[in-house]
């Protein structure tokens, strides 16, 4: 059985939320780019830049990051240094303030594949973490800086987030394992 904790309505405050603290955290969006990991986060890393243009009337580069190759609780075959596809990737991070989304946070692990990803394209100016659900449970000392909402849950629960470009609906669910 699932339980919705967050809504489309809450979803989209959420979200407008977290843009209007990237813009008071960053004094503005000067050299900031946004990288959503792939899968969800590319589309709530979407909405955020949207929202950014309506509110700064700047186009804030976009990017999709695929994090799979630097995982660290994946089996990889032993071919060498990982590549990253930079095919979604079309500007340079290099001395960027870079703002990673990603829909949840839980062990923190994919956000640690996702920050040796940024590196291996160029050194950005800095890094911050912007999440739509932090539902603790860190393995790794990694912090949002940017939260939509604490979501306390049991390691037995699984939290699904759904988005309207690919599931037909915005919601946060709690779920049973």
């Amino acid at each position: 059985m699932a339980k919705v904790v967050v809504d489309a309505m809450a979803m989209q405050r959420a979200l407008t939320r977290i843009t209007y603290e990237i813009i008071e955290r960053n004094k503005g969006v000067d050299d900031l780019v946004i990288l959503g990991i792939k899968t969800r986060g590319v589309y709530l890393a979407r909405r955020i830049a949207s929202r950014l243009q309506q509110l700064e009337n700047v186009t804030v580069p976009v990017g999709d990051l695929d994090v799979t190759p630097y995982r660290d609780d994946i089996d990889h075959d032993a071919q060498g240094d990982p590549q990253v596809s930079g095919e979604s990737i079309d500007f340079s991070v290099a001395g960027k303030k870079v703002i990673l989304v990603d829909d949840v946070l839980y062990t923190g692990r994919t956000i640690r594949a996702a920050m040796s990803a940024i590196m291996a394209l160029g050194r950005p100016q800095s890094i911050n973490l912007a999440v739509l659900v932090d539902r603790g449970h860190r393995e790794l000392p990694i912090r949002a800086d940017f939260v939509g909402k604490n979501i306390p849950s049991s390691q037995r629960e699984r939290i699904k987030v759904s988005v309207s470009e690919i599931d037909d609906r915005d919601a946060v669910e709690i779920q049973q394992a």
